[in-house]
Parts: structure tokens; C-alpha cells; sequence
């Protein structure tokens, strides 16, 4: 090994401070099983929205805006008026007038390139793909394989990390010298530093990386392989939650940094690759947005002022809906997007019936193991650590172990059938092996003919066993499930005449063949169905003795109210409830009631999502329609089974009577809030430190998959494959781990589903409460300040709103 020139003690200190703060810019990605959306640009939400914005560009190229035509068709339609130019204009204190910005939309498309790294520069005479791509795809496998604890029959032995398993593998495979046209690649490989912090040294002193340049270098570095750099962040994050610590992430910067030296030729003539390197970034850190990027980002802001006045005056132009005085039956839901079209088409069908609005995971801090497995998953957010481990059982412990051998033997053949199904040219082995039959079920998945569950779990889980099953709360005192549910039923709001029916219905999706059908799950439940914690929490609420403790406590819940657990399945808006059949006899006719509505809203909500799923002639069908529906959730080769969360772009906290008469178009979380109820303001901190930051990862998630998916988002869904079982995917045989959505989940192929806008947050309170949770909480006060998100406060008769902003509130004009 040579020696290398070493560097000073505090120059020392400072690198590896620099190298640490840039792994903490990087925001965690969720593993398939649980994958929920995340904000990718969370870790920098202490620097300014814009100059975050500005930032990316200069490093990696990334413009956070849609392309020049979007917006020129949205000018085109009326989307965006000359109003709105103006008042972006306004904003950032500049004057033109809107034919001059409509001229920019006519100037040639900047493909942004970011800073050069020596990799993209380096050996012109490489075979392609070059040194980038193979550098990528390289890191990617090593990744892939050291990482994989359950798909891979073969992975590396652990060399004692990632750094030094990836060094180990390099020194054995010649085959990239072979690959890049470097003779003298193994032997640099074999100069590499053992030790990953070392590495970092060895390659800032080899490159003569000045201090200054440090940050801007290693955010290069990680942004180039932000998959599974976001992944390491993901273990990191788990590690702190749990109170311990994680450093892959810095060894993946020591991998990428060591990358850097060894396409260096060692040179360092005026005419050397370095030379034109250096000259390069210096040129890049120089280099200012240019016009265009400015240009693009005022429109960017002018769509989000259209949409601002778009639900100022949805808002502010309706009557407050008077509820009923004794509802048939309360249904809460969770706060979703999907749900505000059931809900709003439950209120038009039986007006008796009020709604509410809560975060899907119910207050419940749990992780689920079902019976027979040792599969524990969290169904709580991603933001929180699990405090109460669930099971379930049907109270007999005979039953149980009978029910647990029936589910591990068919999990087990299960396993041993997908085993055989991922050898290669395994498909074409089946038909042959089984027979004709195997190729007839083929038929059958690609058609979503084939009846049954969705995925393997449903497929071992029947649902005659299921329903022998309830989930259980550990043990626990009557004093904890008391407080627990206490907790609960404040922070849902729960006041007023207790109806008959108390219904909570979470939500889950329905796909095949999806590795991404977690994300169309419940986010609350940390891409989880919600039926479980609504399950739960029904049972606590039905339990004799908590109601006691809660009347105690002013909280009653009478005899005469039974609260039911239900499941809305968001692919075909139907809606199942539990435990109806043993309803006393005095609750049928409301539950019957109650079933006749909830069938027709389902069906007025299928009929009004049948044009956005390409099945428009089907709506005065409703029957067929809803066979359309079945089939496409079972059908293997369906790429957008349901559209998800895309068109977000506002979050409202406040009594449903503002909104109960207000068409949002599914387009807006709706959390129930009455602040009158509220006098300390503990469920309005609890709100906006929770609910209100779930709703802005999944906003910003969808913003950047739609404005950068070649970075944040997962490309062509046709190309995924599954990187150890249940990390992430792979857009094809390799490369970087991709995060985020696909673009089938944004785009119809023919227009964007979804409209890149930053969350619209309205809140019903006074200032006071609102600035006091500001104040109290830097996450919020990042996010408001930092404009990573709009907040506004609803407020008055008839309606107004005003937004916060940096001088303070300001009323926004009616329009």
C-alpha cells in the first residue's frame, strides 16, 4: 500500500464532520413490505424550499418543476391566469409582464447536469456504458448482495462491513478491468485504504479537495447513488429509534469516494483529466440558475397560487353544513385523500349519517405478529416507535396451535412453490412439471381472471381462519387500556349524542404482482392495511369495563352504541364491515340502514373514478363496473390498479361542517378538529407534529417522483425486480436502488395524474394556538418558515382564510 500524505489533526476532524453532515442530508426509504411515502428531500428542510431548489439543480441537475409544455398547456386552459404570474412575480419582488414568461416556455429545454465528478471525465476510451453506469451498477450489486438477508441463495461473507466487503470483492474480480479498459484498475484497487474512514481521507488527499469544496462533494457523491444511500439512511433511522446507531451509510460515502480515486490517473499536467476536472467544478460551483430555471420556477409557484385560489374558493364560497342532531350512525375514517369521496358520497346518500376524520392507525402504538409467524410489523408511522407488541388468537389455546401448524405448513409450501418459481426459466419448468393446468393459472393471473387473495400472506391467511381470529392487546392493566383509550377517543373528537353505530373503517388496497402495492396502502399504518388497529381499537371501545373507567372520566359511551371495525378496499371502494352479524335485534334496522348506504356511496364513488381508470363507458353499469374494478385488483400484469394518493395537494384540520357540502375532489386529507374542544391545545400539537408532517412526506413524495423520477422516483414500472425480497427495486438488472414511485402511479400515458404542488395545510384556530406550536416544535416551524409547505388558518362567518407567512398572517383577498 503506498503512504499516503496524512492529514492534519483538525483538518482531520473537520473531514469526517463534513463527511457525517452530509450522510444526514440524506431521508430515508422504506423497505417494500412497509413502504410508505417519505419526503426524499427531508433531512434539508432547514435550508430555505428555494434554496434547496437552486442547491439541487447546481449538484445533480435536479430542476423540481414540471417541463416548459405543462405549464404552457395549463396558461392554455385557464389553470393558470395572469393573476397568478403576477403574484409569484410579486413574491420574490421582480415585474414582467406574461408574454415575456410565456416567451421562456418557448426557449430551448436545459437538460441540467449537475457538478462533474472525475468519473465523468475520465477514460474517454472506456467500452460503453462508460465509467458512471458502471460504477452505479457496480455499487448496486455489491449493495444488493450484502444487504439481502432473504432472496439471494448465495451473498458474501461479511469481510466486517460494507467497505470492506465491497474492497474484499473488488481485489477477487478481475472482471472489471476487463469491463472499463484499465490496466491498472486492480492494482489501485489494491492501494485502497482497509478501513472506510481512511478511504475518505486517502481520496480528498489524493484529489486535493480543498475544505471548502468537502460538503458540496460528498452530497455529490451520495446523490449519484441516492437509492441506496436513502436505504443506509433507512437502517440508521431504525437504529436511532431503538437508541443505538448505524454507519453504513458513511461507509457507502467512503465506497463512492474510493470510486473517485481510482478512475484517477494519477496525473497532473496542465493537460491531465484532473486538470479539466477541477477546472469544471470550479466552474459549476460559479455557475448561478440560469434564466430558464427562474423562469420555470415562477410558474411553478403561479400553479400553486391558482390551486390556493382554487380552495380559498371552495371554502370560502360554501355554507357550513348543519349535522345531524342525533346521527343514525358516526363513521371515522382515515384522514387519506381516498376516503373524502366515500365520505362526502356517504353525507349526499343518507344524510343521518355524520363522518369523521382521524389518522388511519387509530392512536394505537402497535406492531402485529399474526398467529403461526414471526413476522412483526409495525402499523403505526414511520415517524414513531412501536410500544405495544399485538398477536391474535380466538381465546382458546388449542384452537390456536392448530390454527398456527395449518398457517406455517401452507406458508412453508408456499415458500418452497415461490422458490421454484424464481429459478431461471422456472415458468416454462412449472408448465412442463404440472402440466397444463399451471399454464391455464398464467392465463388466469395475466387476465385477472384467477379468483382468490392478493398476495401470498392473504392467499395463506383463509378467510374462515381469519375470522375466527381477533387481535389482542398485550397484557396490560385496566388502568393502561383506560388511559389508552381515553387517549384516543379525545384525540378523535369524539363529543356530542353518542350515535347507535360507532363505525372505523380503515383502508388497504387490493393488487397483484405489485412490489410497490404497499404504498398504496395505509401510510398511517406504515404501508399496512388499517383493519387490524381498527379491529383493536373496536374491541377496547366494546369492552365493558373500559367504558366504565371512561364514564368515570366523562366520556360515555352508552350501553345501547356497539362499535364496529370495517376495511374500505381502495382499488374497488368497497366496503366491509365486521362483526355486523351479531348485532343485537334493535340495531338491525339501523345497521341495515347503514349497509344500503354505504353500497350506494360505493357505487356513486366507483361511477365517478371510472373516466380516470380508463373504463368511461362503464359508469351506467354499475354492476359490470365493479367486475372491472375486481379485475384489474387480481389482475398480474395491471400497472395502475388504483391511483393512489396522486392529486394531493391540501390538508384541512377542522369541525366537518366546513367541508361536509365542499367537493374537494379527493384531493385534500381531512382531519377532524374543533378547537373549542381543544382549550390547551394538546390535539392541535399533536396534529401538526403528526397527521399534518405524514400528509407532507406523502406530498413531497409525489412532488419529487413527478418532477425528477429519474432521481426520486422508480421509473417504468415494467422493468422492476425485487433486490432482497423486500428492500426495493431494481429498474432492470442492476444500477441503483430506485425509491420512490413509478411513473405508471403519476402518469397516464398520456397526461400527469398528479400536479406537483407543495401542501396546502388550512387550520381552524386562532393564531395564537397556531404560532404556539410553531414555536414549541422545529420540525413545524422548518416546515412553515422554510416553505416547505403553505399553512393557512380558516376562520370567521362567512369563511375566510389567511396564510402565514414571514412578516406574519396576512388575509388572503376573496375571490
Amino acid at each position: 500500500m503506498t503512504v499516503l500524505e496524512t492529514l492534519p489533526s483538525l483538518e482531520h476532524q473537520a473531514l469526517h464532520e463534513a463527511a457525517r453532515q452530509a450522510c444526514a442530508r440524506i431521508a430515508p426509504t422504506w423497505p417494500l413490505d412497509r413502504m410508505i411515502a417519505v419526503n426524499p428531500l427531508w433531512e434539508r428542510r432547514d435550508q430555505a424550499w428555494q434554496a434547496v431548489a437552486a442547491q439541487l439543480w447546481q449538484r445533480a441537475g435536479s430542476r423540481l418543476t414540471l417541463e416548459a409544455a405543462d405549464y404552457r398547456q395549463a396558461w392554455q386552459e385557464g389553470h393558470i391566469a395572469e393573476r397568478h404570474l403576477q403574484q409569484a412575480l410579486a413574491e420574490q419582488g421582480l415585474s414582467c409582464k406574461s408574454a415575456r414568461l410565456l416567451e421562456t416556455l418557448d426557449a430551448p429545454a436545459e437538460a441540467g447536469q449537475g457538478l462533474p465528478l472525475l468519473e465523468d471525465l475520465a477514460e474517454p476510451g472506456i467500452p460503453l456504458p462508460g465509467w458512471p453506469a458502471l460504477i452505479t451498477h457496480q455499487i448496486g450489486q455489491s449493495c444488493a448482495a450484502w444487504f439481502d438477508r432473504e432472496q439471494a441463495d448465495w451473498r458474501p461473507s461479511d469481510g466486517g462491513g460494507l467497505y470492506q466487503t465491497w474492497r474484499a470483492s473488488l481485489l477477487v474480480d478481475r472482471g472489471l478491468s476487463v469491463l472499463s479498459g484499465c490496466r491498472e484498475l486492480h492494482r489501485r484497487i489494491a492501494e485502497l485504504p482497509a478501513l472506510p474512514e481512511a478511504a475518505l481521507e486517502a481520496a480528498v488527499d489524493r484529489l486535493g479537495l480543498p475544505a471548502r469544496d468537502w460538503a458540496a462533494w460528498f452530497d455529490c457523491l451520495l446523490l449519484r447513488n441516492l437509492g441506496w444511500a436513502s436505504w443506509c439512511a433507512y437502517r440508521h433511522w431504525q437504529a436511532r429509534l431503538q437508541g443505538e446507531d448505524d454507519r453504513t451509510l458513511l461507509e457507502l460515502l467512503a465506497i463512492r469516494a474510493a470510486w473517485e480515486w481510482l478512475v484517477d490517473d494519477r496525473r497532473r499536467d496542465a493537460d491531465s483529466r484532473w486538470q479539466g476536472w477541477r477546472a469544471a467544478w470550479e466552474e459549476g460551483l460559479q455557475r448561478m440558475p440560469s434564466a430558464n430555471w427562474q423562469a420555470l420556477q415562477l410558474w411553478q409557484r403561479a400553479d400553486e397560487l391558482a390551486w390556493q385560489e382554487h380552495l380559498q374558493q371552495a371554502l370560502c364560497h360554501s355554507v357550513p353544513a348543519a349535522l345531524p342532531p342525533v346521527p343514525l350512525a358516526k363513521l371515522f375514517f382515515c384522514i387519506d385523500v381516498r376516503s373524502e369521496p366515500l365520505r362526502r358520497a356517504l353525507e349526499q346518500t343518507c344524510p343521518a349519517l355524520e363522518t369523521g376524520g382521524f389518522a388511519g392507525f387509530f392512536g394505537l402504538p402497535i406492531a402485529f405478529t399474526p398467529l403461526g409467524t414471526g413476522a412483526t410489523r409495525p402499523q403505526l408511522p414511520g415517524l414513531l416507535a412501536p410500544q405495544l407488541q399485538v398477536s391474535e388468537g380466538s381465546g382458546d389455546a388449542i384452537r390456536d396451535r392448530q390454527l398456527a401448524q395449518v398457517r406455517q405448513g401452507r406458508l412453508a409450501r408456499l415458500g418452497r412453490w415461490r422458490l421454484f418459481e424464481r429459478l431461471p426459466a422456472s415458468t416454462f419448468t412449472l408448465v412442463e412439471s404440472v402440466g397444463l393446468g399451471y399454464a391455464g393459472a398464467l392465463l388466469g393471473r395475466t387476465y385477472g381472471l384467477a379468483g382468490g387473495a392478493s398476495s401470498p400472506e392473504l392467499s395463506a391467511w383463509r378467510r374462515h381462519e381469519r375470522q375466527q381470529l381477533q387481535p389482542q392487546l398485550p397484557e396490560m392493566s385496566q388502568l393502561q387500556r383506560v388511559d389508552l383509550a381515553e387517549r384516543i377517543l379525545k384525540a378523535m373528537g369524539l363529543n356530542g349524542p353518542v350515535p347507535p353505530l360507532l363505525v372505523l373503517l380503515g383502508h388497504g388496497s387490493q393488487s397483484a404482482n405489485n412490489p410497490q402495492a404497499a404504498g398504496l396502502d395505509c401510510g398511517a399504518c406504515c404501508g399496512q392495511s388499517g383493519e387490524i388497529n381498527a379491529r383493536l381499537l373496536a374491541g377496547l371501545l366494546n369492552d365493558a369495563q373500559v367504558r366504565a373507567g371512561l364514564r368515570v372520566r366523562g366520556l360515555d359511551l352508552p350501553p345501547h352504541c356497539q362499535v364496529l371495525a370495517g376495511l374500505h378496499n381502495t382499488t374497488t371502494d368497497e366496503v366491509r364491515v365486521f362483526g355486523c352479524e351479531s348485532l343485537p335485534a334493535e340495531l338491525q334496522p339501523s345497521w341495515q340502514r347503514l349497509r344500503l348506504a354505504l353500497d350506494s356511496a360505493s357505487a356513486e364513488v366507483r361511477r365517478q373514478r371510472a373516466g380516470k381508470l380508463g373504463l368511461a363507458p362503464l359508469p351506467a353499469q354499475p354492476e359490470r363496473l365493479l367486475g372491472q374494478l375486481r379485475r384489474r385488483a387480481r389482475d398480474w400484469a395491471q400497472t395502475r390498479p388504483e391511483w393512489g394518493l396522486a392529486g394531493n395537494a391540501a390538508f384541512i384540520a377542522a369541525p366537518r361542517a366546513r367541508t361536509r357540502a365542499v367537493d374537494l375532489e379527493g384531493r385534500t386529507f381531512l382531519h377532524d378538529y374543533d378547537w373549542r374542544q381543544d382549550q390547551e391545545g394538546k390535539v392541535l400539537e399533536l396534529i401538526m407534529t403528526a397527521p399534518m408532517v405524514v400528509a407532507h412526506w406523502i406530498n413531497l413524495q409525489y412532488f419529487t417522483s413527478t418532477t425528477d423520477n429519474l432521481r426520486f422516483g422508480s421509473g417504468n414500472k415494467l422493468l422492476h425486480n425485487v433486490v432482497g425480497g423486500h428492500i426495493g427495486v431494481f429498474e432492470g438488472n442492476g444500477g441503483d436502488l430506485r425509491t420512490g414511485l413509478a411513473r405508471q402511479s403519476l402518469h397516464d400515458g398520456q397526461q400527469w395524474m398528479h400536479r406537483p404542488l407543495r401542501l396546502h395545510v388550512v387550520i381552524e384556530a386562532p393564531r395564537a394556538m397556531i404560532d404556539q406550536v410553531i414555536a414549541n416544535h422545529a420540525v413545524v416551524r422548518d416546515l412553515v418558515r422554510n416553505g416547505w409547505l403553505h399553512l393557512l388558518r380558516l376562520y370567521g362567518l362567512p369563511a375566510c382564510l389567511e396564510v402565514r407567512t414571514a412578516g406574519g398572517w396576512q388575509p388572503l383577498p376573496r375571490g
